[in-house]
């Protein structure tokens, strides 16, 4: 089996902010505990040591109310293990059987969010897609209508079961970075179209994994957007 990179495994033993390795000047993260989290969809575990274990085909989850702002930056890690493929499969809305994991930021809903995700198959990659639908707020108004997928940049390092990994994600207003193992993987900006309101998340699909989440301080923002019940946690069937 490949083992993961010694400098990430040291930061990984340490609980040091993974930025660190790449961007000295980032501000430091806070770990999200289990009770902080609203899950959506699937299940997610805690531990004592503050580790979350996810085996269900599916998870969907956000940050609680934190702060009482609406950040326009903001900032999520997953220092994560991956432990293969989910018991049972669970195709997206789509109709494809994809495996991967990710980050969601301003997540203002099921129809209106921004991922950056690492993909283990069918095809090895980091992709980011901005979801957009004006006036839409559930998955049932919805469905998979309004992505933009941004063109992949960099190649991403093959996740195999057993491995150590981090992915980061820094949004600073329209512009986006997405670090792989302390790599940029993406760089860019997310175009013209509005950006929706929201917190930070993360999601898996048709994988398990254990892992720690965290965010900057400032990102865990309340919910702006119109809904039945603002800031409820509410499961849902997908995003």
């Amino acid at each position: 089996m490949r083992r993961s990179h010694p400098v990430l495994a040291a930061v990984l033993a340490l609980g040091l902010p993974h930025g660190a390795v790449a961007q000295k000047s980032a501000p430091a993260l806070q770990r999200i505990e289990r009770d902080r989290l609203c899950v959506t969809n699937g299940a997610v575990t805690g531990s004592p040591g503050g580790r979350l274990a996810i085996d269900t085909p599916s998870s969907r989850g956000f940050v609680q109310a934190g702060t009482e702002r609406d950040a326009a930056d903001q900032m999520a890690e997953i220092r994560f293990q991956y432990l293969g493929p989910s018991q049972d499969v669970k195709p997206l809305a789509s109709g494809e059987l994809r495996r991967q994991i990710g980050l969601k930021l301003r997540a203002q809903d099921s129809c209106n969010l921004i991922y950056a995700m690492w993909r283990i198959e069918p095809a090895e990659r980091i992709a980011i897609s901005l979801k957009r639908n004006a006036g839409l707020h559930s998955h049932e108004q919805c469905g998979v209508q309004g992505y933009v997928n941004f063109k992949p940049q960099e190649e991403a390092p093959p996740l195999r079961p057993g491995e150590a990994h981090v992915l980061r994600a820094e949004l600073r207003g329209r512009d986006l970075m997405v670090l792989a193992d302390g790599k940029v993987a993406w760089q860019g900006s997310l175009g013209s179209t509005p950006l929706p309101v929201g917190p930070p998340g993360f999601r898996t699909d048709n994988a398990r994994f254990t892992l720690e989440y965290l965010t900057d301080a400032a990102s865990g923002s309340r919910r702006a957007a119109p809904r039945a019940s603002p800031g409820a946690c509410v499961m849902s069937e997908g995003d």
